[in-house]
């Protein structure tokens, strides 16, 4: 893509790919599950003409970067350490870091491990959570009771990777659908499932791609899905309790560098039921991110709104990074 180039660096013992675009201040953008640097497409764009340096790296386990093979070398420091790492590369003391999906935890994490290195954070879909009272599946489990919950599915070794890696295509292309806000009337991701049912089982089969994701796009995931796996992504979910555990340290503390929270209406995530109203994390997180600067809830887009949605993302990222001064 114009303007963009690639290099691989070295950080915390991986070898990690990046996409870059422009110079100056540094803005990291990471991405989530099941995803790639060319998530941030739109926004390596912009921010670079917006005169700021704009690094995405293939997040460990993904694309062109290294993927450990134990579960453990995937626990949240691992993930913080990388971005610190891609720092250190770029030769910069500080950044801004940006997450969507499961990014979204790394960049909250960054900005409450490390404020130092991290001047100011921006989540998408996924709000800032603290510490719960109890192991993430512990919870998960006494709230699915007998019915499939995905995360408590993709725990076990090799079970999910079966499923997704036999047909990366239809997995990629029915989940960027079906968590997306192009859904049309009536059609919704049926997430009420037996336990024996399998992650694509409740998904929506597309009569053809929506608008802000061509066959060249999906191509692009598909491709280096297909040739990967995705093992690296599923073991990130199996470091949920692990984190919990390494975490205790941080039970109760804030993120206080200047944040903003962006997501979309059609999301889930953020208003529970895909209505318009966000939900009770949205709405809490003040509690939590003291100097939160504004949440951007934006109208007709889903779980992917810097692809969705990518005019009024990078507005609202450009505005958040203009009064940081």
């Amino acid at each position: 893509m114009t303007g963009i180039r690639h290099r691989t660096i070295q950080t915390h013992g991986i070898q990690m790919h990046l996409a870059e675009a422009g110079e100056g201040p540094l803005v990291l953008l990471c991405h989530g599950f099941p995803e790639l640097w060319y998530s941030w497409r739109h926004q390596l764009v912009a921010l670079a003409a917006a005169g700021f340096h704009a690094v995405a790296p293939d997040m460990r386990g993904y694309g062109r970067t290294d993927a450990p093979e134990r579960v453990d070398a995937y626990s949240i420091f691992h993930l913080v350490g990388d971005m610190v790492g891609v720092l250190d590369a770029c030769g910069v003391g500080q950044a801004v870091i940006v997450g969507h999906d499961w990014g979204s935890l790394v960049a909250w994490n960054a900005a409450l491990f490390r404020p130092d290195r991290f001047r100011a954070v921006v989540g998408m879909s996924v709000p800032f959570m603290p510490r719960g009272p109890l192991a993430p599946t512990r919870l998960m489990k006494a709230m699915a009771g007998d019915r499939f919950f995905y995360i408590l599915y993709f725990q076990e070794p090799g079970k999910a990777e079966r499923e997704l890696d036999a047909d990366p295509r239809r997995v990629l292309r029915n989940m960027l659908y079906s968590a997306s806000g192009s859904l049309r009337e009536g059609e919704r991701w049926n997430v009420d499932l037996p336990k024996t049912a399998g992650f694509v089982s409740g998904m929506i089969e597309p009569e053809c791609l929506p608008d802000w994701l061509s066959e060249s796009d999906l191509e692009t995931y598909v491709a280096e899905f297909a040739r990967t796996g995705f093992r690296g992504g599923l073991h990130w979910y199996r470091n949920l309790d692990r984190n919990w555990e390494l975490t205790t340290a941080w039970h109760g503390a804030k993120v206080r560098v200047p944040a903003l929270f962006i997501g979309g209406l059609r999301d889930p995530v953020v208003t529970g039921t895909g209505g318009k109203k966000p939900g009770p994390m949205i709405e809490l997180m003040p509690s939590f991110v003291p100097d939160l600067r504004g949440t951007v809830l934006i109208p007709g887009a889903g779980h992917w709104n810097q692809q969705e949605a990518p005019a009024e993302t990078n507005r609202a990222l450009l505005d958040f990074l203009a009064g940081l001064g």
